[in-house]
């Protein structure tokens, strides 16, 4: 064989060997207790930002902090790793194609388990019992979705959420927002007269004294439950493990404790240690 011929097939040799180091992530990615990680030493979670109490950059430290945020950090420290957070469009996250193309390990964001959606991902088990709740003026007499209508009243939503599909399941054609924090100032500006969002990030904005002047003016109950999404079929691991970390938190108490830092006093029905 020439040494030009060599070259050729050294120079083959590598490139295949290359492509097969990519495929399986090269030196960037890892395995830990049978869990396929993205990124060495991180467990990289995709979320949207800004979805508090969930989720939301600290004004004083900048960084990202919430209920789930708290949640996955038990995942990871179980995986001896920190987390990682990936702020990514909500778009990309509910059809899971942030996962496919290995943006992260683990979704979280109040996502509602929905079957649509868990016919492209894989979801852990339940982690919180949730409601829809409406945000109007104080005084604004609407007490159900009906006195909307009849008042004739513009009605928000944010984009591609369950609160969003509800309401126009209901014959609403809301206004929709990009995020939370663009909804909530679509009230504020009076750009709509109510919204419709998430119960605890509503009791969440009104803990702000800036939005004294506004109430929940009525509670929808969807019956939905959030989930944490991974890839489908990819990391059965991660997700028997994050169950694991659930049922965990809420029987030595650390769901609760997380739960009433965030959220507010916990309801028996939520489950969890005292």
């Amino acid at each position: 064989m020439s040494r030009r011929t060599t070259l050729r097939a050294f120079g083959a040799g590598l490139a295949a060997l290359a492509l097969t180091a990519s495929a399986c992530g090269g030196d960037k990615g890892a395995t830990v207790q049978g869990v396929k990680l993205i990124e060495k030493g991180a467990l990289t979670s995709c979320t949207h930002l800004p979805y508090p109490p969930f989720q939301s950059e600290d004004k004083k430290s900048g960084k990202v902090v919430g209920f789930d945020v708290e949640l996955i950090d038990l995942v990871a420290k179980r995986l001896g790793v920190t987390q990682k957070i990936v702020d990514t469009p909500f778009e990309t996250m509910k059809t899971g194609s942030a996962l496919n193309a290995g943006k992260c390990d683990i979704q979280m964001g109040g996502m509602t388990i929905k079957p649509d959606r868990v016919k492209f991902m894989d979801v852990s088990t339940p982690y919180f019992d949730a409601t829809q709740s409406l945000m109007a003026k104080k005084g604004s007499g609407i007490t159900t979705l009906d006195d909307v209508k009849a008042k004739k009243l513009k009605l928000g939503s944010q984009a591609s959420t369950t609160g969003e599909d509800f309401v126009k399941g209901k014959g609403f054609d809301p206004r929709s927002f990009d995020n939370s924090n663009a909804e909530l100032d679509g009230l504020r500006t009076g750009q709509v007269d109510v919204i419709v969002q998430d119960d605890p990030v509503v009791k969440g904005w009104l803990k702000d004294p800036a939005n004294a002047g506004f109430e929940i003016a009525a509670n929808l109950n969807t019956g939905e439950q959030y989930g944490f999404w991974m890839r489908k079929g990819h990391n059965p691991e991660l997700v028997k493990m994050t169950d694991q970390v659930i049922a965990q938190a809420k029987s030595d108490g650390s769901y609760k404790r997380i739960y009433e830092k965030w959220i507010g006093p916990m309801p028996p029905s939520a489950g969890g240690g005292s």
